[in-house]
């Protein structure tokens, strides 16, 4: 038995470069493979989208002097890249999948249809979502929570490097604790990061909850569609009141 049927999941570029910082690693690329592939036998219907800090950061282009839109630009165009390197991997194990884009690269994805995308899923595909929003001055996490909606996943998993959502940011304060479960409007409030304002907001209007976790942890993603506690759970009503700003997630 799952807790969720319809997930989309959150994965930051900077997650396949492994501890190169840069590119994508072959290992951590078939790892989050199998994981989701793993995921998806257990008759899940997985919406994914990645980041492209890995290879290129718009907002690093823009304070280095970088027209801001054109940086954007070419950050959406380092989802792309990902999104194919993930795609192939899949589709190695045998799972079929779609990469579809915000921008228009007939060649080699799917453009952004909603009605299209949906049906992807009905029939058991996963489906990659590249380019972000297709807009500068947008991030992949305000992608991840606008996507969610349009597909009805029920959840946003968001894959990370920590363990989930502290009261304060562990690697500063030893005694920081970590958050079973937090409002969104706490989290928003607090300046928590967890996603940029934009996508929280967007989660905390439509009561989207959003499930924090470590990704290199194996067997997290499942653990969490089986709705295991595992990490921090961000949702409409948490009973928790912080007591600390700037937490780390």
């Amino acid at each position: 038995m799952t807790r969720y049927k319809r997930i989309l999941l959150k994965l930051s570029g900077e997650a396949l470069a492994a501890g190169n910082g840069y590119g994508i690693d072959a290992g951590t690329l078939e790892r989050i493979a199998a994981e989701v592939i793993a995921v998806h036998a257990l008759g899940v219907e997985i919406a994914i989208v990645i980041g492209g800090g890995n290879i290129f950061r718009g907002m690093a282009g823009a304070s280095g002097g970088m027209d801001r839109a054109t940086a954007d630009y070419m950050g959406m165009l380092a989802t792309a890249m990902n999104s194919l390197a993930i795609q192939d991997a899949l589709e190695k194990r045998g799972v079929e999948t779609r990469v579809i884009s915000a921008i228009t690269m007939r060649q080699i994805c799917e453009p952004y249809i909603r009605r299209k995308a949906l049906l992807h899923l009905e029939n058991k595909r996963i489906i990659i979502f590249a380019c972000g929003t297709g807009n500068p001055y947008f991030t992949t996490d305000t992608a991840a929570a606008l996507r969610a909606k349009e597909m009805a996943c029920e959840v946003i998993l968001k894959a990370t490097k920590v363990d989930g959502i502290y009261d304060a940011d562990p690697k500063l304060i030893q005694t920081a604790r970590m958050l079973p479960e937090v409002s969104h409007h706490e989290a928003l409030s607090r300046r928590l990061k967890v996603m940029d304002a934009t996508a929280l907001s967007l989660c905390m209007e439509t009561e989207l909850p959003i499930a924090v976790f470590n990704l290199g942890v194996a067997g997290n993603i499942e653990r969490v569609v089986r709705g295991e506690r595992v990490g921090t759970l961000v949702h409409a009503a948490a009973p928790i009141t912080l007591a600390q700003p700037n937490a780390s997630a």
